[in-house]
């Protein structure tokens, strides 16, 4: 891979971002973005005005809205929201090397079909090897070079060790693993319990709420894990336990600012801000997938019911309270 450009699909936050780490780490990168216009002021600014206004693009970024400019990729990295996925890999799969890795950079889960993000890709481009990426990270904190560590997984071991060195620079460190559906599990699940924690926020619940609601959620994450084949050993690390600290705590978190804003009694419709809260459209497909593996999941139950608009913040914690006293284990 060193000799080959790395394809970034997606110019919003996190893409920039990924970009621009994997540029300082020594890669030649192509940042795709979708608007001809959009590439092309970016590319001639040397910045994106839209997501990240104070970050200088690094000098090995070429920015383009041209398709055929993927094709020299030995690798892709697809950062666009997860209810995209399939339709950005349909369209910009027949560009792509036919053996080129494919590293999933969204967090949720498909709502249509209910499938993971992975096996959508893996059906798409069945000869491809499939990779995850998901941690504790800040679009904003990559870009700016701050210290940040996240994980890649795929199950080829090798493969997921030359694609972290690949990505890896002197501010983002990069772990590999093999349990790839233990980190897009992970990934996919702590949106919906950072929105129940942005809610225990804005209700003004209290910070001993706020510490019992991300316990007793994070183990819902992990029995959802464990039902669909995710090790708990992956869910203890920071594509677990890191990004569920990081998202539970922090208003730089689209999906705790989200639930937040509900919790002060914004509307639902409002409640996003303009900005993408994956865990609004992932609650109702985690359920579903948590009913069918018979997994109990009431906080997530909750966080289904109240951004569905079936079920009102107040109603929603009062039904948590007032759950049958059992063993915590």
């Amino acid at each position: 891979m060193p000799s080959h450009p790395i394809a970034v699909v997606g110019g919003g936050a996190w893409g920039t971002a990924l970009a621009q780490a994997a540029a300082t780490a020594g890669r030649d990168v192509v940042l795709w973005v979708r608007d001809p216009e959009r590439a092309r002021e970016m590319q001639e600014s040397r910045r994106n005005a839209r997501y990240l206004p104070d970050i200088a693009l690094h000098g090995r970024i070429r920015v383009t809205a041209r398709e055929d400019e993927l094709g020299a990729a030995r690798g892709a990295l697809f950062v666009v929201p997860a209810q995209a996925m399939r339709e950005t890999v349909q369209a910009l799969s027949p560009r792509l090397a036919a053996d080129a890795p494919l590293v999933i950079c969204a967090k949720g889960i498909e709502r249509a079909s209910g499938r993971f993000l992975s096996d959508v890709v893996a059906e798409l481009r069945p000869a491809a090897p499939v990779a995850v990426l998901s941690g504790p990270s800040f679009a904003s904190d990559v870009a700016r070079g701050l210290p940040t560590a996240v994980t890649l997984a795929c199950t080829d071991q090798d493969l997921a060790s030359e694609l972290a060195a690949a990505l890896s620079g002197p501010s983002f460190r990069v772990y590999h693993a093999t349990d790839l559906r233990g980190v897009e599990i992970g990934g996919a699940a702590k949106n919906v319990l950072a929105i129940a924690s942005g809610i225990v926020q804005g209700r003004g619940l209290g910070e001993s709420a706020k510490a019992a609601l991300t316990a007793r959620g994070f183990a819902e994450l992990l029995r959802f894990a464990r039902a669909y084949g995710g090790q708990p050993e992956t869910l203890m690390g920071l594509s677990g336990l890191g990004d569920v600290v990081l998202s539970c705590t922090s208003p730089q978190s689209r999906n705790f600012a989200f639930g937040e804003r509900l919790g002060r009694g914004v509307p639902l419709a409002e409640a996003s801000g303009g900005k993408l809260a994956e865990g609004a459209f992932t609650a109702g497909v985690l359920i579903d997938l948590a009913r069918a593996a018979a997994v109990d999941m009431p906080i997530a139950e909750a966080v289904a019911a109240v951004v569905s608009g079936r079920l009102g913040v107040d109603d929603a914690v009062a039904a948590l309270m007032n759950r049958p006293l059992k063993a915590e284990r």
